[in-house]
């Protein structure tokens, strides 16, 4: 595996996306800058980058969350948790290093942490496959989630993936049950289970380690059933810009939208321009969002954790279908 290079904190990013490219100028200002004149770039720089992600559309969201520069699984493991040892293979056919997972400490608790990887420079995206995984990496997740019941141990996963891979292997190796497995293997766990969405959430390959007591959501990922891509190709039978746009605000995909609705718990904010901007402040805020969650759900009984886990994901959509009905009646404005 090649070597992994996380975001510098307080650096600037190597790639600025179009919306971001403002940012630039007081970015090289900032390099050359000292003392006062520095305290003060820094605070305006803060500024901008609030003002700028303020007016993003919610495809510009899913291009923040696609963000070169973002972290991911591992830069959150490493800031958020002590002791991680990751733990390899699925003991069925290989291991997929586009899921990430073993035995940690956070918050001065042990737990079982997995969640998708995908791959910060060229070299490594492909050898993650883009964060895509095929089906031993959710059989190597199942592995870790039974470990932990077995144990007694808290998970702890982290999503970050356009979808599963779509390709004839995966497929020929069962792909679509062994998402279901996950899925299935994540609903019946008398541990607490927790979860964060800290860039793309895509599809079924996203649910798979999702299925949780809690999740959680960072302000600029996002989380839908499919990608912008796929539904503009469904719904215009086209690719183009516009139509992706378009998707995107139909697929009410942001961390607000499905905050509003009831699929995550908690939007969890984001420092000024996202999280790139400040990896270290950004595992900060996440870290302290998490460990609340945790603290309360350890103190419920299994038994309990699975029958409200139950509960919860059979009344998914029920505050989406109740305004949207509560809309329809009061007819057009």
């Amino acid at each position: 595996m090649s070597a992994r290079r996380p975001p510098v904190d307080g650096a600037p990013p190597r790639a600025y996306l179009p919306f971001e490219r403002p940012l630039a100028t007081l970015d090289a200002a900032l390099a050359r800058s000292a003392g006062a004149r520095r305290r003060r770039l820094v605070r305006e720089r803060q500024r901008a980058a609030a003002a700028g992600v303020a007016r993003l559309t919610p495809w510009e969201r899913v291009q923040l969350a696609r963000h070169p520069d973002r972290p991911s699984t591992l830069d959150y493991v490493a800031r958020l948790c002590d002791g991680f040892t990751e733990l390899h293979g699925d003991r069925l056919f290989a291991d997929d290093p586009a899921i990430v997972g073993g035995l940690a400490r956070f918050a001065g608790r042990p737990v079982v942490v997995v969640g998708h990887q995908r791959g910060r420079d060229p070299a490594e995206a492909i050898e993650r496959n883009f964060g895509m995984p095929r089906p031993e990496g959710f059989r190597k997740a199942i592995r870790l989630f039974e470990l932990a019941e077995r144990f007694a141990l808290p998970v702890l996963t982290f999503v970050d993936t356009q979808g599963a891979y779509p390709g004839i292997g995966a497929e020929e190796r069962g792909q679509a049950e062994a998402i279901a497995r996950s899925c299935a293997t994540l609903a019946r766990l008398r541990v607490p289970v927790l979860t964060a969405v800290i860039g793309e959430g895509g599809s079924g390959g996203a649910l798979a380690l999702a299925v949780a007591d809690r999740v959680v959501m960072q302000e600029h990922a996002w989380y839908a059933v499919i990608g912008p891509e796929g539904a503009a190709a469904i719904l215009y039978r086209r690719g183009g810009d516009d139509a992706v746009a378009r998707s995107s605000e139909l697929l009410r995909l942001t961390a607000a939208d499905l905050a509003a609705v009831g699929v995550v718990d908690e939007v969890v904010r984001e420092p000024a321009g996202g999280a790139h901007r400040d990896p270290r402040r950004a595992a900060t805020i996440l870290g302290r969002v998490l460990a609340r969650h945790l603290a309360a759900l350890v103190r419920r009984s299994g038994a309990t954790l699975a029958r409200r886990r139950y509960a919860r994901y059979r009344s998914v959509g029920t505050t989406f279908v109740s305004r949207t009905n509560v809309a329809k009646a009061r007819g057009p404005r």
